[in-house]
């Protein structure tokens, strides 16, 4: 089962060098400039290797407009392939470029961090509930999505559960004291990949503070232990923050001003001017577009996160009784509304092309605790029609964004990203670019390996969460699951428009897909400058 997962992480290569991704080619163009020319602007890069977007501009300088740590840690990725493709200018294509940076930087650690999302959950709930809550998360979440781009949402996500799951240890005294380094080079490293993802350390800083206050020990003993965490946090993240004020000031001139004060391109300005980072007051458009749109609507790809939210109710009855669950809660609550502000406060048309609302991937693993004991309560309980439904919103989940990760460029006039982009492409034999296609299995037969594995893991989920130990269920799961199917499948059928934008993305995609049916494609060309 979580070698199928692996599988799937690994080889799946949604990528089409036609549309150059601005958010993940500005990264490693920056990159190109560090081991190419030495140097941090990226006007050289982009002479050489040709225009993106998502630039800043100062004083005649182009830099990325992303905060720098993708760049600076592909580094290495970049130096070896350019080692192993002969050492010259043009040694490394763009594809293998971008395969190997995802493969190191994004999609091995979220393999990692999802080991440590199994081992959390497995603390608090059975082994069937852990495994399945797991497996919904990295295939059914946006986890899958930016794991599988050069971004650093699922970035921000690792890093963020990589200091709760330190101070998670540390709070349960299985860790010692200087763990507190790893937490804090967490945070650090976190506000480094993304600036927003500060919001995610004010979290983090809430439960490690409640974790300590919470102590059954003399009040002293408690606040000497906060301060001497917090020294040694401080000191982790330290290396982080300085770098980051060192480019700031090096790239913009000044420490604490970041590339978004310096967009090239004007018309995007308007969305990061007001308040923190452009998050002002909350718009009942971008709330209601962000959690619901048939687009990219953050339960509309992934409804078993509404399971969330009767699962905080669960974890405040828990709480009850238990301090360590007292501060789970807290945190969930403080995470799940400062990201349900940003989201509603930020402009919802600046998401780009992407799967789901990606500012919210740090919030996805914090939701999975209280989803797990939610679905516990219910298997536990005998509600089995209630335990149906709710595994097949986890089934539905992989479905979803499975389908839409095969894409994962998904246009802003779309109507529905599922029924309206991604099936008709996958009808038509655009299945998504993979390894083995490199290695000369061609299509269809690559792409339904891969489809299938996800369709398999699906029904498995379904399966592990319906099937009880102690006795079989009978057939009222079975049915309640497949109503809760119908019922989504017609919230997808009614909310597809497949008017003229949805078949102009379909015709647009097709034609900047990187391995169109019956074509096959070099993983890594002779360069034209050799």
């Amino acid at each position: 089962m979580y070698a199928v997962l692996v599988a799937l992480y690994v080889l799946l290569f949604p990528y089409h060098p036609g549309l150059r991704s601005p958010n993940e080619l500005c990264r490693l163009w920056q990159t190109r400039a560090l081991v190419e020319y030495g140097t941090l602007d990226i006007n050289r890069a982009l002479q050489d290797f040709g225009y993106v977007g998502d630039l800043s501009v100062k004083d005649g300088r182009y830099y990325p407009s992303k905060a720098p740590l993708l760049s600076f840690a592909a580094v290495p990725v970049y130096a070896v392939l350019r080692w192993w493709g002969g050492g010259f200018l043009y040694a490394v294509p763009e594809v293998p470029l971008v395969f190997f940076s995802r493969l190191f930087l994004t999609v091995l650690p979220t393999l990692f961090m999802l080991w440590l999302v199994r081992r959390f959950l497995r603390a608090y709930l059975s082994p069937a509930v852990a495994d399945a809550v797991t497996v919904t998360y990295g295939l059914g979440s946006l986890a899958f999505s930016y794991s599988l781009l050069f971004m650093s949402h699922q970035t921000t996500a690792v890093l963020l559960f990589g200091g709760f799951y330190a101070l998670w240890r540390l709070a349960r005294g299985e860790w010692r004291e200087r763990g507190y380094l790893v937490v804090g080079a967490c945070a650090g490293a976190t506000v480094a990949a993304e600036y927003t993802g500060a919001l995610g350390v004010l979290g983090l800083v809430l439960y490690a503070v409640l974790t300590v206050l919470w102590r059954e020990e003399p009040m002293r003993a408690r606040w000497v232990r906060l301060g001497r965490g917090a020294a040694l946090a401080t000191l982790g993240a330290l290396p982080f923050v300085v770098g980051l004020m060192l480019y700031h000031q090096a790239a913009f001139g000044h420490p604490l001003e970041s590339g978004y004060k310096h967009l090239n391109d004007a018309a995007y300005q308007p969305w990061h001017l007001g308040g923190f980072l452009g998050i002002r007051y909350p718009d009942p458009r971008a709330f209601v577009l962000s959690f619901f749109s048939p687009l990219r609507g953050l339960f509309t790809l992934s409804p078993f996160l509404l399971l969330a939210l009767p699962g905080v109710v669960v974890m405040r009855r828990e709480a009850r009784t238990s301090g360590e669950m007292r501060a789970h809660l807290w945190l969930v609550v403080a995470l799940l509304a400062g990201y349900t502000y940003f989201t509603s406060s930020f402009s919802y048309d600046s998401w780009g092309w992407t799967t789901g609302p990606r500012h919210l991937t740090g919030l996805v693993p914090f939701l999975l605790l209280p989803v797990g004991l939610l679905l516990e309560r219910l298997r536990t309980g005998g509600r089995l029609a209630l335990l149906g439904a709710s595994a097949a919103l986890c089934t539905a989940s992989l479905v979803f964004t499975g389908a839409a990760t095969f894409v994962n460029y998904i246009p802003d006039d779309v109507s529905n990203a599922f029924l309206g982009l991604a099936v008709p492409l996958l009808k038509d034999g655009y299945l998504p670019p993979s390894l083995p296609q490199f290695m000369g299995l061609g299509n269809p037969a690559a792409g339904v390996l891969l489809g299938l594995s996800l369709l398999g893991l699906a029904g498995w989920v379904f399966v592990r969460l319906v099937w009880l130990e102690t006795r079989v269920p009978g057939p009222v799961p079975l049915v309640a699951g497949l109503a809760m199917l119908a019922v989504l499948l017609s919230v997808q059928v009614a909310t597809v428009k497949h008017h003229d934008a949805d078949r102009g993305a379909v015709r647009f995609l097709k034609q900047q897909w990187l391995v169109p049916p019956g074509r096959t494609v070099e993983f890594w060309p002779s360069p034209s400058g050799s």
